[in-house]
């Protein structure tokens, strides 16, 4: 395809585009050509494989398990809050901060990788603590990368918003998971929301005042029965304080206690969900929300259905890994790789009434061996198809032997890092 793509290169308008799409041509032969700048973003080089997958009226291409797009690095494992849904309630580690040499690796290996691939501050700790991080955006922006990094927002002070813009951030994540203080510390352990709102609401009067275009605000929402009601409200939260993405995510429960919020007891041993393809669809089409259509979706949602809105691909399968689908991997603070931010961390949680106990997972040490070797690895390479693929035992479905217990063996005889009892792979738990 990349041969053939350079041959006829030159009688292509890559300026044609539909809507928020490009254009691609079909050859005499049936074969689909698309523009060289979208063939590079998705990694599709001579002799990837890219999988198809037909979606109704649409087909659906992958990103190749070669194409690295997306870098996930925790500069720090501290954080300045102490909340109920936090992992820090399921592990016994080191707390620990992201060294000077260490992220010179992360930065001379971006340097290595074309396209760049984004750089996502996160992790499990809060990123604007970092006395570095500054410069580090800077350093990463003239490494031509693009930069998105997630806080709690409590840090966010006029001087910290004035930082960022002039280091070059892209986009700015802001967790908020309630709209009340009394919802807000619910979860929060911390009665912050009120110095949040205010901290939102001067990085939207220093962003007209000044016309900056970045960073885009996103908000990041945890939902779960205690402050699912809170939901519209943050959304509005956001809107007043200019954001234009938001992500919602179940929680994870980390602890037995928590078990009690979680929004998907039922979803979760749905047997559809785990065979689409032996499901009932639901095509539903735009309709105003009023009494009558609440009600009457409400009862359908409530239904073993796969449900499709108005063709937004609802009825696509789980037993997907989305780090595997964006191409993507994650640095711990100490330099150490993994496939994942599930896998960062040893930690325990729980499935139904299962403590599951997760080891951490590492594929290799940026600051031992360049990013690409360690991606390239014929061992990662195949362990990122084993998750395309995704044939590891049902524990998700299934959860009723002590394979779930662990991630380090299953029924099918995989061995480590076992993902069959992963919610993240189930579409119940997701990040930015």
């Amino acid at each position: 395809m990349g041969h053939y793509w350079r041959e006829i290169r030159s009688d292509f308008d890559e300026n044609r585009r539909v809507q928020t799409g490009w254009i691609a041509q079909v050859d005499e032969k049936g074969r689909l050509v698309v523009p060289e700048e979208v063939a590079a973003r998705f990694g599709w080089k001579p002799g990837a494989l890219v999988e198809l997958h037909e979606d109704g009226n649409e087909l659906r291409l992958t990103r190749p398990v070669t194409s690295l797009a997306r870098i996930y690095v925790e500069l720090t494992n501290a954080c300045n809050l102490d909340c109920t849904i936090c992992i820090r309630n399921a592990w016994n580690e080191p707390t620990g901060w992201m060294s000077e040499q260490t992220f010179q690796h992360v930065i001379s290996s971006l340097r290595m990788i074309s396209p760049r691939p984004t750089l996502f501050l996160g992790g499990f700790g809060e990123p604007l603590a970092h006395p570095r991080l500054k410069d580090w955006i800077r350093q990463a922006k003239d490494s031509g990368a693009m930069i998105e990094l997630i806080t709690n927002g409590t840090l966010l002070d006029e001087a910290m918003i004035i930082q960022l813009v002039e280091s070059g951030l892209d986009v700015l994540w802001v967790s908020i998971d309630g709209a009340t203080p009394r919802s807000y510390q619910d979860v929060r352990l911390s009665s912050e929301l009120d110095q949040i709102k205010a901290n939102l609401k001067r990085f939207q009067e220093l962003r007209l005042r000044h016309a900056w275009t970045k960073p885009k605000l996103g908000i990041a929402f945890v939902a779960m029965k205690r402050n699912i009601q809170d939901l519209p409200a943050v959304i509005q939260l956001g809107l007043h304080a200019g954001a234009d993405r938001f992500s919602v995510s179940n929680v994870l429960p980390y602890t037995h206690q928590m078990q009690d919020e979680i929004l998907y007891a039922r979803s979760l041993y749905s047997f559809y969900a785990q065979s689409p393809e032996r499901g009932v669809v639901i095509h539903l089409p735009r309709m105003d929300t009023t009494p009558q259509t609440a009600d009457a979706l409400e009862s359908v949602l409530r239904g073993e259905y796969l449900i499709d809105f108005y063709g937004s691909g609802v009825t696509r399968r789980v037993n997907r890994c989305p780090f595997v689908e964006r191409g993507s991997l994650a640095i711990r603070w100490d330099g150490k790789v993994s496939p994942c931010l599930s896998l960062l961390h040893s930690h325990v949680s729980y499935l139904g009434e299962r403590q599951r106990n997760s080891q951490a997972y590492f594929i290799g040490d940026i600051s031992e061996s360049e990013l690409l070797n360690i991606w390239n690895d014929p061992a990662f390479v195949a362990l990122r198809r084993r998750l395309r693929s995704f044939d590891f035992s049902p524990c998700c479905y299934c959860n009723s032997c002590e394979h779930a217990d662990q991630n380090l063996e299953d029924c099918f005889g995989n061995i480590a890092p076992t993902c069959g009892g992963c919610l993240w792979a189930q579409g119940f738990i997701q990040c930015p």
